[in-house]
């Protein structure tokens, strides 16, 4: 199952469109045109990272609607539906959040939260999961996602994104200007030669896979701390237990990549997995004090 969540690659694409930006305007010239300009250069990572980061965060729900089709509950159209929309209103609450919007999609089971802001929030779960689990299960899940929320991770997530950023733009611009000027001893010409070029896009490329990783990590810390959450909001731990345990006996869907580090689904472990696995998560709600 793919790991590596649109939010991430949005906030590539974001950061690449603002290098292309800045190529034309000339600022990469500016910044290496007799020297490199170090200041110049770490104001200049802060604004592609953090710029990146942080308009992926801002589209991140509406990014999420379209991506996964998910339908917004306006007004619950049958019993199930009222008791999501209740569900949601009730734990929201408890958490001190919010009134998120609620929504439905279809697909295997799985679930998620998204949203710039705690209180403008969109929680969503998906048919499978509706089908496949308990009316405790699902209150579990629907916590779960409700403490993605509280904790404020998706802010978190983007500023942990932007730091990365910085870090990848500006060491891949410091190194690409000092491959070029070794490329270049003797020559006299000023700005910026096609070592610095094919430098800073490699560098781009393999330092955003390192940032990444780096990112992974610290979203599976966050796994743990809303699975607690979800124990702590329904007063047990459970229904959060059972829920994982039913899912590991599942087929998770497959979320759509902007929302993919927000959902409920386990990961396998590796680098690039924005999930512990579910027999960790399990054995840490377990070991928890309740």
């Amino acid at each position: 199952m793919k790991r590596i969540i649109l939010f991430v690659l949005t906030n590539v694409l974001v950061v690449a469109v603002l290098g292309i930006v800045a190529s034309l305007l000339g600022v990469n010239r500016y910044l290496t045109g007799s020297g490199l300009n170090l200041s110049a250069l770490l104001g200049y990572a802060l604004i592609m990272g953090f710029g990146g980061a942080i308009i992926s965060l801002l589209i991140s729900k509406p990014m999420a609607k379209w991506t996964s089709g998910v339908r917004i509950i306006e007004q619950p159209q049958n019993a199930d539906e009222a008791w999501i929309v209740e569900t949601v209103r009730k734990l929201s609450e408890k958490a001190g959040i919010g009134m998120p919007e609620v929504g439905i999609f279809e697909g295997d089971p799985n679930a998620f939260a998204t949203g710039a802001f705690k209180n403008s929030a969109l929680v969503a779960v998906s048919t499978g999961l509706l089908r496949g689990m308990t009316q405790d299960e699902i209150e579990a899940v629907i916590g779960h996602e409700i403490a993605h929320v509280a904790n404020g991770d998706m802010v978190t997530m983007t500023l942990i994104q932007g730091v990365m950023n910085t870090f990848v733009v500006f060491l891949s611009r410091v190194i690409g200007y000092a491959v070029d000027s070794f490329l270049r001893k003797g020559d006299d010409r000023s700005g910026p030669g096609i070592g610095y070029m094919i430098t800073t896009i490699v560098l781009d490329i393999v330092l955003g896979f390192a940032a990444a990783i780096v990112v992974a990590w610290f979203s599976r810390q966050r796994e743990y701390r809303a699975d607690a959450g979800s124990a702590q909001l329904l007063g047990r731990k459970q229904p959060m237990i059972n829920a994982l345990a039913r899912l590991g006996g599942m087929a998770p869907g497959e979320l759509p990549k902007s929302v993919a580090a927000f959902g409920i689904t386990g990961g396998i472990g590796q680098l690039f997995s924005t999930h512990p696995p579910i027999e960790e998560r399990i054995a840490a709600l377990q070991n928890q004090q309740q």
